[in-house]
């Protein structure tokens, strides 16, 4: 793939994925936050793809790729980072979430302990009952209802202002963009969150799990110990805490990500294939 940062689609039975991707070597998979896409990795990308093959999607429901109904849940993004990875060829890879996409990379570990080499889980919830009562009608940090006025524009700056460091105007600009683009619901992500058994799924991680926590995010850094006693099957557990890492932890702590990253995947811990092809049909 080389130095140079591009952009393509890829056929799923969902319709087309969209995605960037940059540098050469194993795969390593990145799932944003939503509402947002793959600019959320904008500058953590290039510092991965040192070496890696970095892989940053729009999950499906985002960005620019297909837009299944709602309901949404974790599983249906899940199987759209399959499905893309199956139609780019990619047997094995590294999974590296946010937020959301954190919760889908749990789930792709633990639906195919062996394809996902190794698990990366940046700010992730903890969706459990009590989560799930808390959140089933969705985030209100992301609830705006459309207004004839465009006020609504203003409320979801507005809600997601306080957890992000200043200057906010760049990152919230951009979170904007992400949210208002066509056929997206900023809210789904996290209703689809809330509709996640994630006490049920995380037993069936195997491999090695890089948790990484954001000193200043109030709505992850609590989980870190929930999210450590439940990964009872991983090979093995590491966690790292960004002391000064927010919400925006993957735009604005991108250098002290990106060194996290790629000290655990460098090590003895991550084994990664010979030859990565796809072995099967999902």
């Amino acid at each position: 793939m080389g130095a140079e940062l591009r952009f393509a689609y890829a056929d799923t039975s969902f319709g087309q994925v969209h995605y960037a991707e940059q540098g050469d070597g194993p795969v390593l998979l990145l799932l944003h936050q939503t509402p947002r896409s793959w600019d959320e990795f904008r500058e953590l990308i290039p510092l991965l793809a040192v070496d890696h093959r970095v892989i940053a999607m729009d999950m499906v429901g985002f960005g620019a790729s297909a837009k299944p109904p709602a309901p949404q849940t974790i599983e249906v993004f899940a199987c759209g980072a399959w499905e893309l990875l199956d139609a780019l060829g990619v047997g094995h890879a590294a999974v590296l979430g946010h937020h959301t996409g954190a919760a889908v990379a749990l789930e792709m570990a633990a639906a195919d302990t062996e394809r996902v080499v190794a698990l990366l889980l940046s700010s992730c919830p903890w969706a459990d009952e009590r989560y799930r009562t808390a959140h089933a009608s969705g985030a209100g940090v992301d609830r705006a209802e459309q207004s004839e006025d465009g006020t609504h524009l203003r409320t979801l700056w507005d809600l997601r202002r306080p957890y992000y460091p200043a200057p906010v105007a760049g990152l919230l600009d951009r979170f904007v963009r992400d949210a208002l683009a066509p056929g997206v619901d900023p809210a789904e992500g996290h209703r689809a969150c809330a509709r996640y058994r994630m006490e049920d799924r995380i037993g069936a991680v195997t491999g090695p799990v890089l948790l990484i926590g954001a000193g200043r995010d109030p709505f992850s850094m609590p989980n870190l110990p929930a999210l450590t006693a439940g990964l009872t099957a991983a090979r093995s557990v590491r966690s790292t805490v960004i002391e000064n890492g927010t919400v925006a932890l993957i735009e604005r702590e991108a250098p002290a990500v990106a060194a996290a990253a790629r000290e655990f995947l460098t090590s003895a811990e991550v084994t990664w294939p010979d030859v990565n092809i796809v072995e099967r049909v999902r």
